[in-house]
């Protein structure tokens, strides 16, 4: 099977829509891989999907290179692409540039996201120049919550809609091979689309990018400490994982389980000479 690529992603634009989905291990990543999505980003909300974090900002480089590496390791077809967690990369371009390297030689990724617009393009640029492709990501970005005063919608008025279409622009200008928009109105969401030559991968944006990423936990129905607006569940396992556990804690319970299926005996032999052996071993 034919491995996705940051240049095939950007050919997919006005072809047909494109699949993102965030995932964080080896099982999801190949679950992932197997459903053929395009693209698996190993996102910093890991922090609060797995890690139990109040929100992103804990979560660190070896956070992410470990988690990296683990999806990278299960998916074989999907562009993997490494989220750059925060202070990886605002400091300084020349760290910026160290760290998604990283990515690249340690964990198999093959491009990386970071979160911002203006106050970033340089370090896109440098990062892009040095060989790694970048997904940019504008609009509600988690990394910059403490600004926002927590996880509010951006774009919703004409003025900072307008300023979302010039950063999009510009992210498109340093290089950057494809956009994520997150909470931002659907009509700026397709403003941005129509005016950028790379893909727009949308997140609680609307229909009209030109593809989505939602959270595997979410699309699985995983995980309900809170259920954002824009996530859709498209199955229900948590409540399953939860009623499956309980079962095999009544089996257990109940003597049912293991079962003679799910275990070995030795023959009749060996047993014999075992007990012989035990006993030897008691007269000494």
């Amino acid at each position: 099977m034919k491995k996705v690529t940051a240049p095939a992603i950007i050919d997919l634009k006005g072809k047909r829509k494109i699949t993102a989905i965030t995932a964080y291990d080896y099982s999801s990543g190949q679950i992932a891989d197997a459903a053929e999505v395009d693209m698996i980003l190993v996102g910093d909300s890991l922090g609060m999907v797995v890690l139990g974090y109040e929100d992103t900002l804990s979560v660190t480089m070896e956070d992410m290179l470990h988690h990296t590496a683990a999806v990278s390791r299960g998916a074989s077809r999907a562009l993997i692409i490494g989220d750059m967690p925060f202070m990886s990369y605002q400091p300084s371009v020349s760290m910026a540039v160290e760290n998604a390297g990283k990515f690249l030689s340690k964990t198999g990724a093959r491009a990386v996201k970071l979160e911002g617009g203006f106050p970033f393009l340089e370090h896109v640029r440098a990062i892009v120049s040095s060989g790694v492709p970048v997904q940019g990501h504008i609009g509600l970005t988690p990394q910059h919550v403490a600004r926002f005063g927590g996880f509010k919608a951006q774009g919703k008025t004409a003025r900072s809609a307008a300023a979302l279409v010039d950063e999009a622009l510009a992210l498109e200008a340093a290089g950057c091979f494809s956009i994520v928009l997150e909470a931002i109105p659907s009509e700026v969401a397709q403003e941005i689309t129509n005016r950028v030559s790379i893909p727009t991968i949308g997140i609680g944006a609307g229909p009209d990018t030109d593809g989505q990423i939602l959270v595997y936990h979410d699309i699985l129905g995983l995980f309900d400490r809170f259920v954002p607006m824009f996530v859709k569940k498209f199955a229900q396992l948590r409540g399953e994982s939860i009623g499956a556990i309980k079962t095999y804690c009544d089996e257990v319970f109940a003597g049912e389980f293991p079962g003679k299926e799910n275990f070995t005996n030795m023959n009749a032999d060996e047993l014999k000479i075992f007990k012989t052996l035990l006993m030897e071993k008691n007269k000494n």
